[in-house]
């Protein structure tokens, strides 16, 4: 099997209370998951890699005003839009449960565990 282009969908700022501690801590458990996922053969995406910079350039002065949210969730389902998969780490998170609904209609795979990412051979 070749890799694939899979999105990390998981808490960003849910359970946070906005705190950029808990976000920071949480962008670092879907970096981890993105890791994992790398390390199996496929190339990893996460929604913030891109929104993040987008957001920041169009004004954006933290994460949750007005300018990021105008990001956040559109850039994520850019992206699905040209993934494969979706690898949905553990913890509430709205926005990941959204990314599981539009891959399961879009006929994608989603993976729940490490375990279920199959391990790929890169093409480089």
């Amino acid at each position: 099997m070749s890799g694939q282009l899979i999105l990390i969908a998981g808490p960003y700022r849910s359970g946070t209370d906005g705190d950029p501690v808990k976000i920071a801590l949480n962008l670092k458990h879907l970096e981890r998951a993105a890791l994992d996922v790398y390390e199996r053969g496929h190339m990893p995406l996460i929604g913030e890699w891109a929104a993040l910079p987008l957001a920041a350039m169009a004004g954006s002065q933290t994460v949750g005003d007005a300018i990021s949210e105008h990001y956040m969730y559109p850039v994520a389902h850019r992206l699905l839009q040209r993934c494969d998969a979706v690898y949905r780490i553990d913890g509430a998170s709205k926005g990941a449960d959204q990314d599981v609904r539009l891959a399961l209609e879009w006929g994608k795979a989603v993976y729940r565990t490490l375990d279920e990412v199959p391990v790929a051979t890169p093409s480089l």
